[in-house]
């Protein structure tokens, strides 16, 4: 059966998304364009393309159920020396992206991880120390807020660049299609 990978992620709105994208580049992250700067909600995983319909279900179920949420970066950390990697940290909103990672990861791509869930934005991964230390310098003031109003699932390509597949918005999609009630209308021309 054939297999893609996958991944599930709240976007970082712009210019936020865009200026930390740039800033990774600087700091000669190659992968830096390839990845949409985000908060995982489900890792890079492999499935098999027979199972993306049961997923997107899945998704949609998740995204009604929720609500939006704020969400506030606000300076830098690093998880070395056990993984080469520094980012921005999430100082608000960790507790419902962790809530939502856990009702991603239930469904029918049911999966381990690898560390605990640590909601966060890469801003340098797997490049030389001192990039590394200069993208936590540079970075350390750094303060972003919005509120997260849907999540996406992402393919990765071929090419190792990730692409949008769809976004889920929270809350119930379609109830404003729904047509109005005779008793709703009335009330409407008072």
């Amino acid at each position: 059966m054939e297999t893609t990978t996958i991944g599930v992620s709240i976007a970082v709105p712009e210019p936020y998304g865009r200026l930390l994208q740039e800033r990774r580049a600087g700091f000669g992250d190659p992968a830096a364009y390839a990845i949409p700067t985000h908060v995982t909600l489900l890792p890079p995983t492999e499935v098999d393309c027979g199972d993306l319909p049961a997923l997107r279900r899945h998704l949609a179920q998740v995204a009604a159920d929720g609500r939006p949420f704020p969400m506030r970066l606000h300076g830098t950390d690093t998880f070395r020396p056990l993984s080469a990697v520094v980012y921005v940290r999430l100082t608000e909103g960790a507790a419902d992206c962790g809530r939502l990672q856990e009702q991603v990861r239930s469904g029918p791509v049911s999966r381990e991880l690898q560390f605990p869930y640590h909601p966060h934005v890469t801003v340098a991964h797997d490049i030389a120390e001192p990039a590394m230390d200069r993208a936590q310098a540079e970075l350390a003031s750094f303060s972003a807020a919005w509120t997260a109003l849907s999540f996406a699932l992402y393919e990765q390509g071929g090419d190792g660049v990730w692409r949008k597949m769809r976004e889920y918005p929270f809350g119930r999609e379609g109830l404003s299609a729904l047509p109005q009630q005779q008793g709703v209308r009335a009330a409407t021309r008072l």
